[in-house]
């Protein structure tokens, strides 16, 4: 969607740079860049949704995992959809997060749909 404005970011890396390293450890690596970015919108945005993003996972794991464990009490087919659900979540996981570290060291905004709203009001 948009280009980062400024060359540099006040962390001292590339905006596009700061913006992907600040999707590397979820909510902890979101919260850090939030914290010592005070300029730069981009890098903002991407912290923000980095943080956002990563606590609606982290809810959304502990709701997979109580479903899974009702799952399990179903013998075979129980165990089976657990299975598929838990590498279906795993992979849909992983494979967001690449993309989104992906968009923002292209320079790119992607705008996840539940997170990204909020992670806009979150950045200002």
């Amino acid at each position: 969607m948009t280009s980062p404005t400024a060359t540099t970011s006040s962390t001292g890396l590339a905006p596009n740079v700061a913006g992907a390293l600040a999707y590397l450890l979820g909510p902890i690596t979101g919260i850090l860049f939030f914290l010592l970015e005070k300029e730069n919108r981009f890098v903002r945005y991407h912290a923000a949704q980095s943080i956002t993003l990563g606590l609606l996972w982290i809810a959304l794991s502990v709701l997979f995992s109580v479903l899974s464990g009702m799952l399990v009490m179903v013998p075979v087919l129980g165990w089976l959809v657990a299975l598929l659900l838990s590498v279906v979540f795993g992979l849909g996981g992983l494979f967001l997060w690449l993309f989104l570290m992906w968009r923002a060291f292209q320079g790119r905004e992607w705008e996840s749909p539940i997170a990204g709203p909020m992670a806009r009001k979150l950045a200002g």
